[in-house]
């Protein structure tokens, strides 16, 4: 983006949040073109196509000898004027399927898309968010980094005071409970889980291990969904391992193999697809038959059915997560603060294949 665009960028953004705080209420008159141009420094054309932008979008009306004025917060900008920004941690593992479902709903509603990728650093997301404001974006789809925060509801208050609405996807203030203010959709990954377990348990083992990466904001739910299910099945005490995922090598997964023989697993869930094929290969080269000696359930399904015995993996609805965020988000620029606050999870799928001895459906 040239030093130009970025410069009108900044002047429509500014004067759009100046219309939705109230600095300019409906009615009111905006500056002058050449009063604006001397106040901000900028020549009268980067202004004029600002004010000509904004009108556009629906946000101010220019009268003939009177000048620009203020038409508020217009929930019913056309879809085929939206602009959403869209802001991932990642664009190779997991998110390319959320943003083909947002893509998709943004394509048919005529809505343009402009992603922006953090790469899980805090910074580089504030940064990201700004230029996507700056960029004159209605509205935001966000996976922030909330489970890195040492506070994550101040996080959650600082997205929620963006100028645009924003709509977070696979995030939520889960310790929050009823109190989480948010608008989001995500995978209930604590049902997930709990749903393996209970295929597990239904499979007949009465002990299970866990093998969980504790890098992802998945992980958390991931432990408490099995841990809840463990409890209600009413089954033995189960063997937990866990790292971050750089640390799991197949060295490590002969020690993780070697700790749940140890402690008479004979299933386990591991998250994710990678630390489950890594599980697979260590238990082959203990001399462990899988499923026989020990049954997998792999958390992801991103490529659990290429491994060298097809993985049984519990399934997020990625695609559906990203479909629901969009048409929740273009709702909300419809009907502004008519529309109900949205706080939805979406539950996995179970889809099973050789590693768990089970028949598949």
């Amino acid at each position: 983006m040239t030093a130009r665009e970025l410069k009108f960028r900044k002047l429509t953004a500014d004067l759009r949040r100046g219309i939705q705080d109230g600095t300019w209420p409906p009615g009111s008159k905006l500056p002058t073109e050449r009063a604006l141009a001397a106040e901000t420094g900028l020549s009268v054309t980067t202004v004029r196509r600002a004010y000509e932008d904004l009108v556009a979008q629906g946000m101010v009306e220019r009268r003939q000898g009177a000048g620009t004025f203020a038409l508020g917060r217009v929930p019913g900008v056309p879809h085929h004027r939206r602009i959403v920004g869209v802001l991932v941690p990642d664009t190779t593992l997991y998110y390319p399927r959320v943003l083909q479902g947002i893509q998709e709903v943004l394509s048919e509603a005529g809505a343009q898309f402009v992603l922006a990728c953090s790469h899980y650093d805090r910074q580089a997301e504030d940064d990201a968010i700004a230029e996507l404001l700056l960029s004159g974006v209605h509205g935001l789809l966000l996976v922030p980094g909330l489970h890195d925060e040492g506070d994550p509801a101040r996080r959650a208050e600082e997205l929620l005071g963006l100028p645009v609405p924003a709509v977070l996807v696979e995030r939520r203030l889960t310790a929050a409970g009823p109190g989480d203010p948010t608008e989001h959709v995500c995978t209930d990954h604590e049902g997930g889980a709990y749903e393996a377990v209970r295929h597990l348990r239904a499979l007949g083992h009465e002990r299970l291990g866990l093998v969980v990466r504790t890098d992802a904001a998945t992980a958390a739910p991931i432990r408490s969904g099995f841990a809840r299910a463990v409890a209600d099945f009413g089954l033995r005490e189960p063997v937990h391992d866990a790292d971050v995922m750089d640390a799991w090598t197949p060295a490590r997964a002969d020690a993780a193999v070697a700790a749940l023989v140890a402690g008479g697993v004979s299933g386990a869930l591991c998250f994710g697809d990678r630390e489950a094929a890594l599980i697979q290969s260590a238990a082959r080269r203990a001399g462990l038959r899988v499923p026989d000696d020990l049954a997998l359930v792999s958390y992801d399904n991103e490529f659990a059915d290429v491994a060298e015995i097809p993985l049984t993996a519990v399934s997020p609805p990625k695609f559906q997560v990203g479909r629901l965020a969009a048409q929740i988000l273009l709702r909300r620029l419809a009907e502004g603060d008519a529309s109900p606050l949205h706080q939805v999870q979406l539950r996995p799928n179970l889809v099973v294949r050789a590693s768990c001895g089970a028949r598949r459906e």
